[in-house]
């Protein structure tokens, strides 16, 4: 068996021990004589493995009283649609931020549901043909101090723009306005100040898991503002109130989740997986920086550490460069079709060896091709 390094930007790597151990309890966990797979959703084994598995979050997030935590379905971008659904009963009014492709998807599927507008756009600001380089700077915000929340993506996938400030909603104008955060590719890659949020959510397939689950944390006061066209599945009041169990959850999905909150707290939490993660994306940033044969457009106070894209100064070379990686086990690294590129994805289960390794192929591919 080979294992490649898996620059994927989801579903993405997972943690090898994760594997391992999920292939050792395939079809018997903990003397159950059953797989997961098998186990009914409301079983006392199951019970404890979700148990295990919200109080793992908890400890690594700090997630702190007066908010649930819910194991939901939808994907992220099922997500984009629920939060309204959930939000806008009350004041069918929301802001957004956009600030790459996941933030405009997002606005524009909440606009099916409510009054919604942005309080900021960097596609409008960007200086480099019409690309997100960067977060619009906060005091450039216009928010509605009667919206229901403001929205904004936490870190752009596809773009390559991270935030590391939370805005201030006081400073902003609206300091009753909950703040609702987009979490799916770096949840879990920092340590981050739940308290500072209404609601924030993720998909899993990116830092946590396999595809199929969404982690939702939400303020207990915000789960009576739900539009009454909710389905009673995504209703995150119901939802609360079963413990995530009112529908089936991805039972499978939230086991491996569980496994992944394991192997990050044997690594040492968040906090550790920070370092390690500013050390790889350092890495590669310096890569691309030192060299005038790769092009990134990503102002350097706003770039991801999670998903690093990077452009051929000469386009041409493209299909040579995908096919020289390949050669390296190095996959995944052809960038969202909606941007072209490359696209490196580093998140907590990539190892500083599969940094390394790319970071030499890039130097050699400049070599024989530069």
């Amino acid at each position: 068996m080979t294992r490649v390094f898996n620059f994927s930007a989801g579903p993405a790597v997972l943690p090898e021990e994760v594997l391992k151990q999920a292939a050792e309890e395939m079809l018997d966990w903990h003397g159950s004589g059953m797989s997961v797979m098998e186990m009914s959703h409301r079983g006392k084994e199951f019970t404890s493995i979700i148990e295990q598995a919200e109080a793992d979050l908890r400890e690594l997030m700090s997630v702190p009283d007066g908010y649930h935590v819910l194991f939901m379905q939808g994907g992220g971008l099922g997500e984009n649609a629920i939060v309204p659904l959930n939000l806008l009963g009350k004041n069918n009014k929301a802001d957004f931020v956009v600030t790459g492709s996941w933030s405009e998807k997002s606005i524009k599927e909440a606009q099916r549901y409510g009054d919604i507008k942005a309080a900021a756009n960097a596609r409008d600001a960007s200086a480099a043909q019409g690309k997100f380089t960067k977060v619009p700077a906060f005091a450039d915000w216009q928010v509605r101090s009667d919206a229901a929340y403001l929205h904004y993506c936490g870190n752009e996938t596809i773009d390559g723009v991270e935030f590391f400030d939370v805005p201030d909603m006081a400073a902003l104008g609206a300091p009753d306005v909950p703040l609702v955060v987009d979490m799916s590719s770096h949840i879990l890659s920092r340590p981050m100040d739940i308290s500072k949020y209404g609601l924030a959510f993720g998909g899993a397939q990116k830092n946590i898991g396999p595809a199929g689950l969404t982690v939702v944390i939400v303020r207990d006061d915000l789960l009576e503002q739900a539009q009454a066209v909710c389905p009673s599945a995504f209703s995150y009041k119901l939802v609360a109130e079963n413990k995530s169990m009112y529908n089936t959850p991805p039972t499978y999905s939230i086991y491996i989740a569980n496994l992944v909150f394991q192997w990050l707290k044997r690594q040492g939490g968040v906090a550790a997986m920070e370092k390690q993660n500013v050390a790889k994306s350092e890495l590669l940033y310096s890569t691309l920086d030192a060299s005038e044969f790769y092009v990134t457009h990503v102002e350097k106070a706003h770039r991801s550490r999670m998903n690093v894209p990077f452009f051929l100064r000469d386009e041409s070379l493209n299909d040579a460069f995908l096919a020289g990686a390949k050669e390296r086990g190095l996959l995944q690294l052809k960038g969202h079709k909606s941007v072209g590129g490359m696209r490196a994805s580093l998140y907590n289960a990539m190892s500083l060896a599969g940094v390394q390794a790319l970071s030499g192929y890039l130097k050699d591919f400049e070599k024989s091709h530069g």
